[in-house]
């Protein structure tokens, strides 16, 4: 008996001296507010930064920046799990940090991609001092509009049939709204215009729509406007048009300088400050509504009806316009742009085009002062009374100038014009790559987010390139990809700009999304515009708008996508808005994405972790440290029962816990039925539907984040 007791004292003493297995699931950091504060910091200000591990799992916990290491404190202990915590004082450069963990004999580390043997720099956390966002912008429902496709609110100010020419042809009014772009429709006109937008600002609202984003608005010949000619106004077809003119172009002719009435409308002065007054009426209408709006600016390059330029003689004589750059080298705007023949006037054509095409002349601020001036003052003039614009969006940002170092000088220079203006302006770049360079606090806001949103989820769901160009087996339905190229690209935004960042399924560049879940690669030049609605799947959409809705970063949704709008990529995702004739169920749905993403704040600033993923399964969370919303997508043919462990989000593993079932959709459709899931010891078991996304909530009763 005495032995007996021996062997149980000795057993019990191995027990107690054993150390857990170190529990890499649990440690975890980021730059939310839940393990950094203040996110934003100014330079001098001090920041507490926090650090989580399993409940005495670890010995020692250290901050590490550079050669300076802190050991971090145990502040709080909730759930199982530790929460270490310690201050620095933020320096007037960046701030690049990583944490060692310490386990016994062993060292880890934990960085921007997680627990890793060893450090990369580029894998370290970066705080910018200074880098500020617009509060409104993080995480905020935007809604993209081609103004032309939108809705004709005003058929005074149409473009007329054989108004002018463009680009070697007679313009077009479309008659039928229903009608798809012709394979160059570059000069059709449906009549969206402003007027249109303040129509339907009750369905945007009741949408749940925040931010407006115009593709570009100025006076310019094409349907989609970046190719601008006059910088200073809005293009009267979309404005007011109260002074109109005669004579439209006869068959075969296609000097513009016959278009007398395309030159009366966009030069008569009572149009285009009536245009700009409408405007301003609509940014008035969307502020009373508690909504923002941004503009799109393309200043890289212009068009070659552009007043500066005038290749088209619209502006050759007319009363209060200088001569253009092409008209006289004595143009007070000779220098905007690059000509290469310096003995070709009159009418040089000489000039550098943007990626030599003649229609878009580059603009040539390194040699002109005056041009550099004169944008940032366009800059500054939306932003501010009476127009009161609440952003910028830049169109090929990084193309500007004609060396690198010169394009950050001028984006550098535009933010603080833009920001002295109105200092909670957006600024927005469309921008492929790794857009780090600009985004350190004193260029850019954030970006158009192709690489860490609208490519890996396109990729994932339908194993499609964006513009439907290309079709990969390997990559549709591989989480592991996914997981991975989100992790990569994320790195690239920072806290600041992923919270901003646009987070689009389709837009004016690239295919519809609805389109891309046929997995057909194709045109419509050559497939055909039937071919871009043919063995759609609706279920497949509303998986990736259950992503769109609770991914970090402002969700932004293309006009007529939430209606059922299907279309290849340009002309053919330019489709009109389908009023009347909207698929109201796929719209109901979004409308409930959009309240929810808009009802739980988690949404917005939550932490994210993946939590588990295999071919064609993805789950993730959104969470701080009392909430929780979990996102399960099955994009199988089939349902299947899946064990989901939770407690990496901060679910009790030490008691039972009851998670809502918050919206589920699937093949045959979708319910916002709320349903009660138990889980226990952490991890929760729950059967998914065929292409299927499903969230589950939970928030404890007490305590705070």
């Amino acid at each position: 008996m005495e032995f007996e007791n021996e062997d149980i004292t000795r057993k019990m003493q191995y027990i107690l001296n054993m150390r857990p297995v170190l529990n890499e699931g649990a440690l975890f950091s980021d730059g939310t507010k839940y393990y950094r504060n203040p996110t934003e910091p100014e330079a001098g200000q001090m920041v507490m930064i926090s650090f989580r591990t399993q409940k005495n799992n670890v010995d020692a916990v250290y901050l590490v920046s550079g050669e300076q290491k802190q050991k971090m404190k145990i502040y709080k202990t909730v759930k199982g799990f530790d929460y270490y915590e310690t201050k620095i004082q933020m320096p007037d450069t960046v701030y690049r940090y990583h944490f060692e963990i310490i386990y016994g004999s062993v060292t880890c580390f934990y960085a921007s991609h997680g627990v890793c043997s060893e450090i990369q720099e580029r894998d370290e956390f970066e705080i910018y001092p200074g880098y500020n966002t617009p509060d409104w912008a993080k995480g905020a429902v935007m809604y993209q509009i081609f103004v032309d496709r939108f809705y004709n609110g005003d058929t005074q100010n149409d473009v007329q049939t054989d108004e002018y020419s463009y680009i070697g042809e007679h313009v077009e009014r479309v008659l039928n709204w229903s009608k798809t772009p012709a394979v160059m429709g570059v000069r059709e006109f449906y009549g969206g215009d402003i007027q249109g937008i303040i129509d339907k600002l009750d369905y945007l609202q009741g949408l749940g729509v925040e931010v407006l984003y115009l593709n570009p608005i100025f006076v310019s010949p094409s349907n989609h406007k970046y190719d601008c000619q006059d910088y200073d106004y809005v293009d009267p077809h979309y404005g007011k048009i109260v002074e109109d003119g005669e004579g439209l172009l006869a068959p075969g002719d296609k000097d513009n300088s016959h278009a007398t009435k395309y030159i009366k409308r966009v030069t008569d002065k009572k149009n285009l400050e009536a245009s700009n007054e409408l405007l301003a009426h609509l940014v008035d209408e969307i502020h009373k509504r508690g909504m923002k709006i941004i503009l799109d600016g393309v200043f890289n390059h212009c068009g070659s009806f552009n007043k500066w330029m005038d290749r088209e003689r619209i502006y050759e004589g007319q009363e209060g316009y200088a001569p253009g750059a092409y008209i006289s080298a004595d143009s007070p705007y000779r220098s905007f742009f690059k000509f290469n023949d310096e003995w070709a006037w009159p009418y040089n054509i000489s000039y550098d085009g943007w990626w030599t095409h003649d229609t878009l002349p580059k603009l040539n601020y390194e040699e002109s002062q005056k041009l550099y001036d004169y944008v940032l003052e366009v800059a500054r003039k939306w932003v501010s009374p009476p127009f009161n614009v609440d952003g910028w969006r830049l169109d090929v940002a990084a193309d500007l100038g004609h060396s690198n170092e010169f394009n950050h000088k001028f984006w550098k220079d535009f933010r603080k014009a833009v920001k002295s203006a109105n200092p909670e302006a957006l600024i927005l770049a469309e921008h492929y790559g790794n857009p780090e360079g600009w985004l350190q606090g004193d260029e850019w806001d954030s970006v158009m987010n192709y690489d860490a949103f609208m490519e890996p989820v396109t990729w994932f769901l339908t194993g499609m390139e964006k513009h439907s160009d290309e079709y990969r087996e390997d990559l549709y339905g591989n989480s592991d990809a996914f997981i991975g190229a989100m992790k990569n690209h994320m790195r690239s935004l920072h806290m600041s700009a992923l919270h901003t960042a646009m987070n689009e399924l389709s837009n004016h560049d690239h295919s519809r999304f609805l389109t891309r879940t046929n997995r057909r690669v194709g045109r419509v030049s050559y497939a055909g515009a039937e071919a871009a609605s043919e063995n759609i799947n609706t279920a497949i959409m509303r998986e990736a708008i259950g992503i769109q809705m609770t991914w970090p970063g402002a969700p932004t949704v293309y006009y007529g996508d939430e209606a059922g709008v299907c279309g290849f990529t340009d002309p053919d995702n330019r489709r009109t808005y389908p009023w009347g004739h909207e698929d109201r169920d796929l719209l109901e749905f979004y409308r409930k994405m959009i309240k929810i993403h808009k009802e739980y704040k988690i949404l917005r600033s939550g932490s994210l972790k993946f939590l588990w993923n295999d071919y064609q399964g993805l789950a993730y969370a959104r969470f701080s440290h009392i909430e929780q919303m979990i996102v399960a997508i099955n994009n199988r043919e089939e349902g299947r029962e899946v064990m989901l462990e939770v407690w990496p989000c901060g679910v009790s593993r030490l008691e039972k816990t009851l998670l809502t079932r918050v919206i589920q959709s699937g093949q045959d459709g979708y319910t916002d039925a709320p349903e009660q899931i138990e889980a226990s010891a952490g991890s929760v078991k729950i059967y998914l539907p065929a292409r299927s996304v499903t969230l589950l909530h939970h928030k404890d009763q007490r305590g705070q984040n």
